[in-house]
């Protein structure tokens, strides 16, 4: 992926690794439209940024992402790179009966948010040079976490997508998968405290070291999300579901 001279469109922009990530790109000399439900704290990300726009998007609403989209393009005729980072994460039981409301929730917006946007995007991307698509998916979705099974699943939903839609668009748009480990964050409740996760600093700027190799990988990987990724394929699975989900606990009980 070019990592100047683009224009680049984040959504969950106004808060957490989508804000600072906006940030970070921003300062390489690209354009950045930070877009989500909440204006005034995609403009908190962009004060102080000429070249930083907000845009108000309801991910979850059908009808907004298609006239987001043709807003969007109408606005940055030059818009080449897309981030989907946009996500809400719910704890919820999975082992007895309840109110799938919040269930739904997770699933339009990490799931059909992401498939829906890139829809309404991908003949425009297909025909911008140096395009990318750049799907936000979870170390969760190699480990779930049994706490959060809903989400869990729409991360390894999407991890399973962007594979299929990097062999789809091969030539055309570069697809690449940034999965990230726990981080300080609002996420949950709590967690941009716990000192056990990767604070937001040190996991943008890895993040954005890894960017920045030529080529690209398809996979962006910080160190801290490796064994998530490859317990499976190196005999750990059980054991790592087992650790993260008593870390996870232990994690919440002490916030």
């Amino acid at each position: 992926m070019k990592q100047t001279g683009n224009t680049i469109l984040i959504t969950g922009g106004g808060s957490g690794i989508g804000a600072a990530l906006a940030q970070r790109f921003h300062d390489l000399g690209n354009r950045v439209i930070v877009a989500g439900r909440r204006l005034e704290a995609l403009e908190e990300t962009c004060a102080g940024r000429d070249n930083m726009a907000a845009m108000q998007l309801d991910i979850d609403d059908a009808a907004a992402v298609e006239a987001f989209a043709q807003r969007l393009l109408t606005q940055e005729p030059g818009f080449n790179v897309l981030f989907n980072n946009a996500g809400i994460m719910r704890l919820e039981p999975a082992d007895t009966r309840r109110d799938l409301a919040a269930t739904e929730a997770t699933i339009v917006t990490n799931l059909l948010g992401p498939i829906r946007l890139i829809n309404a995007l991908v003949d425009h991307l297909s025909g911008q040079p140096d395009a990318a698509i750049v799907n936000v998916t979870s170390g969760l979705a190699f480990v779930p976490l049994i706490d959060a099974a809903a989400y869990s699943a729409t991360k390894a939903a999407i991890h399973s997508y962007t594979a299929s839609l990097r062999e789809a668009l091969k030539g055309r748009v570069e697809v690449i998968e940034l999965a990230p480990p726990g981080v300080q964050t609002d996420l949950t409740p709590g967690q941009a405290n716990r000192t056990a996760y990767q604070p937001l600093d040190e996991f943008a700027d890895e993040v954005m070291t890894l960017f920045a190799q030529v080529p690209t990988p398809p996979e962006i990987l910080v160190e801290r999300v490796r064994p998530f990724r490859n317990a499976e394929a190196e005999g750990r699975f059980d054991e790592t579901l087992t650790q993260l989900n008593d870390f996870a606990r232990k994690a919440r009980a002490g916030s």
